[in-house]
């Protein structure tokens, strides 16, 4: 029976249903204690212990890989999409074979994106909270019919995205060098980034994080955009400039962000961002359904059993 080290928050969540199958594969699964991320120094603590890992946000490092491959450690499977934290290098220069589990949450990570860019729209976030302590307040919203969105990244979740948008009579932009022409969408323009932020209403990052794009909404692409806009982040948070956005929400120049991911996570409590009623925080969750995480848990597992 292999042993299997677990840092996958949305896993653990629903960590009783895996343990019976993962058995049948020959896996002993091992939760660890985690609300996000274990680390560095945690990891190398533990990882040596292990067979495999099935790794979620947490620093994957080279300093952790060697730490694992000192030990037991043979394969690894990194949870879900984003690979940012993710040493491949590293992996390829100690032998362990690893590989992720893409285009799993496309839809779901897009619902929320829609449920984001309508909440900050007509203001439920607010209206909830004034209701909540006795109020009865009635803001004026904004009508989607009509809005230019501005979507960053034009992969799996931004295509599940602009397809849920088709049916909000808007126009959309999609950036993306990786990807060509406008995928059969005909209400979506092609631009690159930060062209044509000045149009638009709502701007959503549903893209990965590379070395290229580390703070690509910032001081500047912030104040190219639309005056009264909104920011909607379900990628991840480093995208993002979080002082600038602080900043440009205090100015009235945005008017609203949603923000799922952060780029420290959990957020700190010292955040400027917790204090701003524009705003409508996350906690990293917009992959994290029932059906999304089962779907990804058995890919992972069925990896993990191969290489092992």
């Amino acid at each position: 029976m292999h042993k299997v080290l677990v840092t996958c928050p949305p896993m653990l969540g629903q960590f009783h249903k895996f343990i019976k199958p993962a058995k049948k594969m020959g896996i002993e699964l091992t939760p660890a204690k985690t609300m996000q991320t274990l680390t560095e120094e945690e990891l190398i603590e533990l990882l040596p212990d292990f067979d495999g890992w099935i790794i979620g946000d947490d620093p994957a490092t080279r300093q952790v890989f060697e730490a694992g491959v000192e030990g037991k450690l043979k394969a690894a499977v990194k949870w879900g999409i984003g690979v940012d934290n993710v040493d491949f290098d590293a992996c390829k220069d100690l032998r362990i074979p690893i590989i992720n589990t893409p285009n799993m949450f496309g839809g779901e990570v897009a619902d929320v994106g829609i449920a984001l860019m309508l909440g900050l729209a007509r203001h439920t976030h607010y209206i909830d909270r004034g209701v909540r302590k006795g109020g009865w307040p009635k803001p004026a919203g904004m009508s989607i019919s009509g809005k230019h969105i501005g979507v960053v990244g034009f992969g799996d979740i931004g295509r599940n995205l602009i397809k849920r948008l088709s049916g909000f009579d808007v126009t959309v932009t999609a950036y993306d060098p990786g990807v060509r022409g406008n995928q059969g969408f005909d209400f979506v323009k092609r631009a690159p980034f930060p062209d044509g932020l000045n149009e638009c209403d709502f701007l959503i990052f549903t893209c990965a994080l590379t070395k290229h794009n580390y703070h690509m909404l910032n001081k500047a692409t912030l104040a190219a955009m639309k005056p009264g806009s909104h920011v909607v982040n379900v990628a991840r948070g480093p995208l993002i400039d979080e002082i600038a956005l602080v900043q440009a929400l205090k100015s009235g120049h945005i008017a609203g962000a949603a923000l799922d991911v952060f780029e420290i996570e959990p957020l700190p409590m010292e955040s400027e961002l917790r204090g701003m009623a524009e705003c409508i925080l996350g906690s990293h969750n917009s992959s994290n359904t029932v059906e999304g995480v089962e779907r990804a848990t058995f890919k992972a597992l069925k990896e993990m059993a191969g290489v092992l």
